[in-house]
């Protein structure tokens, strides 16, 4: 169900930054496992990054690790997905999820963030475009 609010998508230059932020009203985002998945056009959704509820313990898919930085404030109750470096290729709608906590698979030889079955709320997406 859609109980999250993504916001700080835009259009930005190759080599630029954004920053994401996924908060809620409804619930304590602390509780859960936060997971920043995208979605580009004609693809399936792939996981981005996630923080863990218990430790804070970070995770990220090879292509976007070490370019994106996720972190949490609890005092805003939002959590934030700080990109750097833009690619095209980081082109997609990007959308934060709860989970119960954060899983990490490797597939095809890269390392990717994935759901761990768990998802509850989702939000409804802010789009992010790279132009080259």
């Amino acid at each position: 169900q859609v109980q999250l609010v993504e916001s700080g998508g835009g259009l930005v230059q190759s080599g630029g930054s954004l920053r994401l932020s996924c908060t809620t009203s409804r619930f304590t985002l602390d509780k859960y496992a936060i997971i920043w998945s995208r979605q580009a056009p004609g693809k399936p959704r792939e996981g981005v990054s996630c923080i863990s509820s218990s430790d804070d313990n970070t995770y990220y898919t090879d292509s976007v690790n070490g370019r994106f930085t996720i972190s949490r404030d609890s005092g805003k109750n939002t959590v934030y997905l700080q990109m750097n470096n833009l690619k095209p290729e980081d082109t997609a709608v990007y959308y934060c999820a709860t989970d119960v906590i954060c899983a990490w698979t490797v597939q095809g030889g890269q390392g990717l963030v994935v759901p761990s079955g768990g998802l509850g709320s989702w939000g409804q997406g802010t789009q992010v475009t790279v132009s080259s």
